[in-house]
């Protein structure tokens, strides 16, 4: 892995300190200096540095970002190492039962904000409501967002979507309705179209038709869920 190196390169072609950059950041610059000397860091730490550089996850640990050229570094600068596919490093948090088996997490309206900052933090999934469906297949991971707005009658407002992971997102079929997880909208339920090779971005398109579609830069997406089934239980 290069992330040391590469933290330590992206840092000084931007001209931080290392104070700088780790006031910036939320951490120590003893924090720092310990990353950029190979201390492994925690996934949300992972997601930050990412976010700060605009370099995916896969290209800070996989890549030696000091081999590339001026301009395809700029390339990646200006936005263009995005991960259109999804197929990139995509780790995913989950929780299991007493048998090993996966849970379907659930994420309530109360906890979505939390949920696009931790959604990589073992102990923020582990404290969300569980529960299974018998009927679902196994060979997938689900979880159930609760939706909010009537955007998607007849699904109405408050229901529980469960929904299943999308790990590479350009065998989403047009017109398929998934959740999608947003690093800035929060956490939505639309119908998708891709537009990955016209303009990367995806479509997304209201069941009801008194809320207009709109584009969503793929670079701002998180997640993507395949639309399985629904409830309307409550919880506390």
């Amino acid at each position: 892995m290069f992330f040391a190196e590469n933290i330590k390169f992206l840092r000084q072609r931007r001209k931080k300190s290392q104070l700088s950059l780790s006031e910036q950041l939320g951490i120590t610059r003893t924090t720092l200096a310990g990353y950029e000397k190979s201390v492994q860091p925690p996934f949300k730490v992972l997601i930050k540095f990412a976010e700060y550089f605009g370099v995916s996850i896969d290209a800070l640990l996989r890549y030696n970002l000091q081999e590339l050229s001026e301009f395809q570094l700029s390339q990646i600068e200006d936005g263009f190492d995005i991960d259109v596919t999804g197929k990139k490093l995509r780790l995913l948090t989950i929780s299991v039962d007493r048998d090993g088996e996966e849970n379907i997490e659930m994420v309530p309206l109360k906890a979505q904000a939390g949920y696009t900052s931790s959604y990589g933090d073992l102990e923020f999934i582990g404290s969300l409501p569980k529960f299974s469906l018998p009927f679902l297949p196994k060979d997938k991971t689900y979880r159930t967002f609760q939706i909010a707005g009537d955007s998607m009658l007849p699904i109405p407002e408050g229901a529980w979507v469960t929904a299943s992971f999308i790990q590479n997102w350009e065998l989403i079929k047009d017109g398929t309705p998934c959740i999608i997880v947003t690093l800035e909208d929060g956490i939505v339920f639309k119908v998708v179209y891709k537009q990955l090779e016209k303009n990367q971005t995806l479509l997304l398109v209201s069941s009801n038709r008194n809320y207009k579609p709109y584009e969503l830069p793929i670079k701002k997406v998180i997640e993507i869920w395949k639309f399985e089934t629904y409830n309307g239980f409550e919880i506390e």
